[in-house]
């Protein structure tokens, strides 16, 4: 074919009429269609720029991709259906898809091997997820979609609208010990509305499920109808807390354009902690006899060796417990010495047994070898024991574990490592805090 001029290739692959149409395509997003000599729909796809998108398919180099080869000749006519978004876009696509059918996107239909977006509608607080193989029970699909990447932008483009979850977490309504836990980092940037910690109802968050739902329908125009409804009957109530939180629904919907570019959307660090996947590995990677339920974290605080205290917090199941927290006042330590300061909190912790809180399962100390060899020491002349003491150093976020010379050294993104962080780092919170507090009596009597 590179010997046929331009215009016998148009004229032996008869296309040359959708080809000038797609010049009067806009530069904007949404959804083409394109259709053989008998009018059928035989592709669909979505564009960020639908003139530019579109127009490539009528170049040289889209006959000899094996991809789009097959489909070039038969092209006889092409439409589009523009989109406030990219989306907007994505999702008319995947419906399109599935309701026509189209021949080059048949592979499309009923396939496991293409992304989805899952909504677990059986959970008290339903997680959003994509992926590749759907359940059948219990859940609402949408989909497929014929870009991963894309559909993984598009549910953090949501996200930010619709505040729903992502993790993995197995949260119960009637589960207490979840008022203690702290949430991730995307409730703080406005991402998550936090069902992890209860700071949404479980009732306040199927409302946004629900609206999520009606928007991946393609029922936008209604939905933003009924949310200016409830906002203006919530004001009327002076219920101007979720008055103000509609409004902000409702203006970034309508705004979707200026924040919907799903291939620039990044996730952030969110360090989601799953206890009980953490706990599960922790009996692994230290080769426990059972699962560690109960850990303790001891942390030291003080400000150049004054007000020196200390912090016990109590972790159950890999969440917080804090009845169980306890904090220490540094008794028989002058200057700074957080050895003999660690030694002094675990001798007084583990001196007499506490019949409402047993003793730990597993002991973490803020602190690298030292730190755990001098823990280690008070304990060998202490009545009682925990299961397993280990120190989690800050710098490399090193393991030591006793009778190991070399420290472990885990993934990142680990769940067991999260978890142990979140106990260290709670644990020095508490700690701070105390020490605040002494700092501001002693100040407010000097």
């Amino acid at each position: 074919m590179d010997d046929l001029s331009k215009q016998e290739q148009n004229e032996l692959l008869d296309n040359s009429p959708a080809a000038e149409k797609v010049k009067t395509f806009p530069h904007h997003s949404g959804v083409y269609l394109m259709k053989d000599e008998a009018e059928r729909v035989i592709y669909i796809g979505k564009a960020k720029d639908l003139r530019n998108r579109a127009s490539s398919y009528f170049h040289k180099a889209a006959l000899e991709d094996a991809r789009t080869a097959p489909l070039i000749p038969e092209i006889r006519d092409i439409d589009f259906i523009e989109t406030e978004s990219e989306v907007d876009a994505l999702l008319l696509e995947a419906r399109l898809i599935k309701d026509i059918q189209p021949k080059y996107n048949r592979d499309l239909k009923d396939s496991k091997t293409f992304p989805y977006l899952q909504i677990r509608t059986r959970e008290p607080f339903p997680r959003v997820e994509m992926t590749r193989t759907p359940k059948d029970h219990g859940v609402r699909l949408f989909g497929p979609f014929t870009n991963s990447s894309g559909l993984r932008g598009a549910i953090l483009v949501l996200q930010k609208i619709f505040r729903f979850r992502t993790c993995t977490l197995d949260l119960r309504t009637n589960d207490e010990r979840w008022r203690w836990f702290r949430p991730c980092l995307l409730h703080s940037i406005h991402q998550c509305s936090a069902p992890c910690n209860f700071r949404i109802t479980a009732e306040e968050y199927r409302k946004n499920i629900n609206r999520l739902v009606r928007f991946l329908e393609g029922k936008k125009k209604s939905l933003l109808a009924d949310l200016q409804r409830e906002m203006r009957e919530a004001a009327q109530e002076r219920c101007y807390e979720l008055a103000a939180e509609l409004r902000d629904q409702i203006h970034h919907l309508e705004t979707l354009d200026q924040r919907g570019e799903i291939d620039t959307h990044i996730q952030p660090e969110a360090f989601m902690i799953d206890p009980r996947r953490g706990v599960l590995g922790l009996q692994k990677i230290l080769k426990l006899e059972k699962i560690p339920r109960t850990i303790e974290g001891i942390d030291i605080a003080h400000l150049g060796g004054t007000d020196m205290v200390a912090s016990l917090v109590r972790f159950i199941d890999g969440l917080p417990f804090k009845p169980g927290y306890r904090r220490y006042k540094i008794k028989t330590v002058r200057g700074i010495d957080d050895f003999a300061s660690l030694a002094e909190v675990v001798t007084r912790r583990f001196s007499h047994e506490e019949t409402d809180y047993p003793h730990p399962d597993l002991l973490l100390i803020d602190g690298g070898k030292g730190q755990l060899h001098s823990v280690l020491t008070a304990l060998s002349r202490t009545p009682f024991q925990p299961g397993l003491v280990i120190s989690l150093a800050k710098r490399e976020e090193e393991v030591f574990v006793p009778n190991q010379e070399n420290p472990l050294r885990l993934s990142r993104h680990s769940f067991v490592l999260r978890l142990l962080q979140y106990v260290r780092d709670e644990a020095h919170r508490f700690a701070q805090h105390y020490h605040h507090i002494l700092r501001k009596n002693r100040f407010s009597k000097d």
